[in-house]
């Protein structure tokens, strides 16, 4: 039997690689991404169930204030306005998209580059070329797609693509909308060349243009609407840090709410922006927006205006943001500010990453982390934040801390939305420990919870928010609160720097598995590569726990010369199972055989198969790292190998993100450790003894075969740990049966009788296995063991 599902498994796996090869030939098209709606409608919802109730109040507030000289100075459209840079030569880490409808963040893409002009933080999970992010939306007067934003240093920068540019075909391939364009980089790879055909503003004479493609800079921050192949149906899209007002004398935001009811909302106004001053040292943008007196009186209120800027540096992580709100009224009035946090933060690796989390209900792709004076440093897991608010609908929002807290809850050291590599968060001035001027800070989704689908909860968009305390601000006065935002990697240096340094968690065996990360760290440094540094490692763990493997293996065939014993022993106690094993244990004894001994190496091993799990699924140094150069379906060893895309045939349940056993990708990695496995057990597990040790073995070989699917979307470093163990065991295995002496002639005395057999020698040659046996049952000869001066009894 056991044979059969060997020969079933190698023969299965031969065809589904030679149908995957076919594929790749004849086989359809990888799916596309999801269509993003061209409208964005949904890009202004809110996070509450109620939040459509609204709308109506901030229409009525909009008609009031109609006919004021601040509304009607307001741009009537926004723009998108980029910090930072793309280009290889500048030495900015980022590169941000503000929008000025809402003053908030639209999108943030990591651009360092590492030594070779590389980016250190691409896509693992897109293969396909960059052009940039243009936020392209349907041109009205021809068929084609308006450019709405070109970020500095990217291809499509580079190429000569302007803001206001129309696309009208991409390759000679015509474009109508942005998912058309994303049809025809999808069959790219970076550094291809792409051709644009452009009609720009005030010609009608189409011009061609060039473009380089690069590799996908890792989004840190998007919309939900562009995903991707990670848009998930309930999430909605909003745009990140934006802010409004708190509180105007006694109207405040209600609980369940985002914004004040009745009064005009500024995340849904054109803010006023300012031009972009760049320097050698920093860049930043400042936005404004007034509300009139028309527009407060409906909250009993007196007009003001809100003022924010976002400054970005060269070689910093961090965004430094100033918000403040001016008093233009003729009183003074209580006034607070309300300011949200990142959402839309990368989903990478979703659906097959295993976060390490304090929690016991598992951590999601995106949890809010936080740290307080009272509390220390916490977790607040996606997970839960999905089940209270489909349990809670009133009350969607978690408070971490309110007005009524202790001084030491409200001490504020920092909090973000925090993912398995990346962390985007809030973090006082440079020149301050702590925030202490917030009343109120909770956590939420922004989500529709009813709608995000089975296995796909991990995936929720998480934020939080906080609220500043109330000041009376007299007439002409200001409020002002100063922050930063870290957006980066989970860097343990990076993050110190920052007092992140919470941020990154391994759980269980923290010590160990920080250790051997920064043992691989030494040997990546000295062999240039991670594959190797690992390979490296596994056969000093493995050469380290030599003795040990040494005396499991002489113990494994010590198993095997006893097994026909052993089968005799069953046979002759078929109907009493007490007697057989008491006659088996009493056999093991006499001749110095633990049938345990061969367990100790394997749980050595485990703090290392789990220290070396969680330094994968933790250090951010092992990802986008390659099994060796030049192997894309292996260039992440913190995820699987993803070696053929077969999610565009293989049904859901078996092939979905999240939703299937095994995931869009068949991976070969898992398959090669299987099949070491099963060839481990068929060349050394000792011939079963009777019906039920053949029945274990079978049930070890079914259980090998099921424990792929759970090896389908481990690391393929910690696959390649188990490739690399799994042969360094047969070659040991191999040299210590060569080691050992032949077998000697022996009669094996028994209870019966005398009975016939063979056995090898003990390690010690000085006593043959043959002779401990009869000096035991014996008795009177002396043993070798003795002290005595008896001499070697000669070989045969």
């Amino acid at each position: 039997m056991e044979r059969r599902l060997l020969t079933f498994f190698i023969a299965s796996t031969a065809f589904l690689l030679l149908y995957i090869s076919l594929q790749r030939l004849i086989g359809p098209q990888p799916v596309r991404p999801p269509a993003v709606a061209e409208n964005a409608e949904a890009d202004n919802l809110l996070a509450d169930p109620e939040a459509l109730d609204q709308d109506e109040d901030s229409e009525n507030a909009d008609a009031l204030g109609a006919s004021d000289d601040a509304a009607a100075a307001r741009p009537k459209s926004g723009k998108l306005i980029t910090l930072g840079s793309m280009d290889p030569a500048s030495e900015y880490l980022m590169l941000m998209t503000l929008n000025s409808e809402g003053a908030g963040v639209e999108r943030i893409e990591l651009t360092e580059r590492d030594e070779k002009g590389k980016l250190k933080y691409h896509r693992v999970d897109v293969r396909s070329g960059y052009l940039g992010y243009l936020a392209a939306q349907p041109a009205a007067e021809i068929d084609g797609v308006q450019v709405n934003v070109v970020g500095p240093g990217t291809p499509a920068d580079t190429a000569g693509l302007k803001v206001g540019d129309i696309i009208v075909s991409v390759d000679a391939k015509p474009v109508l909308n942005r998912n058309d364009i994303d049809d025809v980089l999808l069959e790219s790879k970076p550094d291809d060349e792409v051709k644009l055909e452009v009609v720009r503003e005030g010609s009608s004479t189409p011009v061609t243009i060039t473009a380089t493609l690069s590799d996908h800079p890792l989004d840190l921050v998007r919309l939900a609407s562009d995903a991707g192949i990670d848009q998930i149906d309930g999430n909605l899209s909003r745009q990140s840090c934006l802010m409004t007002l708190a509180q105007i004398n006694r109207k405040s935001i209600p609980a369940s709410k985002l914004s004040i009811p009745k009064l005009v909302n500024p995340t849904e106004l054109v803010w006023t922006s300012s031009d972009v001053e760049a320097g050698d040292e920093q860049q930043s943008v400042e936005f404004d927006l007034e509300l009139s007196a028309k527009e407060t009186a409906v909250v009993g209120g007196s007009p003001v205006r809100l003022k924010r800027s976002y400054t970005i540096k060269p070689g910093s992580y961090a965004v430094d943001m100033d918000v403040q709100l001016d008093n233009l009224g003729e009183e003074a009035q209580d006034l607070a500010i309300r300011l949200e946090g990142a959402n839309g933060v990368t989903l990478e690796g979703w659906w097959y990453s295993n976060k390490i989390s304090p929690n016991w209900s598992g951590a999601a792709a995106r949890d809010i982390i936080y740290r307080t004076a009272a509390d220390g440093h916490q977790l607040i897991s996606g997970f839960n934040l999905l089940k209270r608010a489909r349990k809670e609908v009133d009350e969607p929002f978690q408070t971490i801390f309110a007005p009524d807290g202790s001084v030491d809850s409200r001490n504020l050291k920092y909090i973000g939305v925090d993912a398995q590599y990346f962390t985007v968060g809030y973090i006082p001035a440079e020149d301050n420990n702590s925030f202490t001027s917030f009343k109120r800070a909770a956590v939420g989704l922004i989500v529709d919870p009813d709608e995000i689908p089975r296995h796909k909860e991990r995936a929720v968009n998480t934020s939080f928010f906080l609220d500043t305390e109330t000041a009376t601000v007299p007439a002409g006065g200001s409020m002002r609160q100063s922050l930063r935002m870290f957006a980066g990697p989970k860097d343990p240096d990076v993050l110190a720097n920052y007092g992140l340094g919470d941020a990154v968690y391994y759980g269980w065996f923290a010590r160990f598995a920080s250790l051997l990360a920064g043992l691989l760290h030494v040997l990546a440094g000295f062999f240039g590569n991670y594959a190797v540094a690992i390979i490296v490692l596994t056969v000093i763990v493995r050469g380290a726990m030599f003795p040990l493997s040494r005396k499991a293996a002489v113990n494994a065939q010590k198993m095997q010369e006893l097994a026909p014993e052993l089968k005799k022993i069953a046979e002759q106690h078929k109907e009493d199972i007490q007697a057989r094993m008491a006659a088996q244990r009493d056999l093991q004894k006499r001749v110095g055989f633990n049938p345990m001994a061969g367990c100790l190496p394997m749980f050595l091993q485990l703090p290392i198969f789990i220290g070396l799990y969680r330094a994968l699924s933790v250090d951010i140094e092992l990802r986008q790292q390659p099994l060796f150069p030049g192997l894309d379906w292996a260039s992440n060893l913190a995820g699987p190998d993803m070696f053929n895309y077969w999610g565009d045939w293989m049904m859901d349940y078996f092939g979905g993100r999240g939703t299937g056993w095994l995931g869009p990708y068949f991976n070969i990695l898992p398959v090669v450790v299987v099949l070491l496995f099963l060839l481990q057990q068929k060349l050394f597990m000792p011939p079963a003894t009777d019906e039920q040790t053949a029945m274990t073995q079978k049930m070890m070989s079914i259980m090998t075969l099921m424990m792929g699917l759970f090896f389908f979307r481990v690391p393929a470093g910690l696959c390649l740990y188990f490739i690399t163990s799994s042969l360094w065991g047969i070659c040991e295995r191999v040299l210590v049966k060569k080691t050992i002496p032949s077998k000697t002639h022996f009669d094996l005395a028994t209870p019966e009788g005398v009975v016939e057999g063979t056995a090898k020698p003990t390690e010690k040659p000085k006593v043959t296995l043959a002779q401990r046996i009869k000096d035991q049952v014996n008795g009177p000869e002396p043993t070798f063991d003795r002290p005595n001066k008896r001499k070697k009894p000669k070989r045969k």
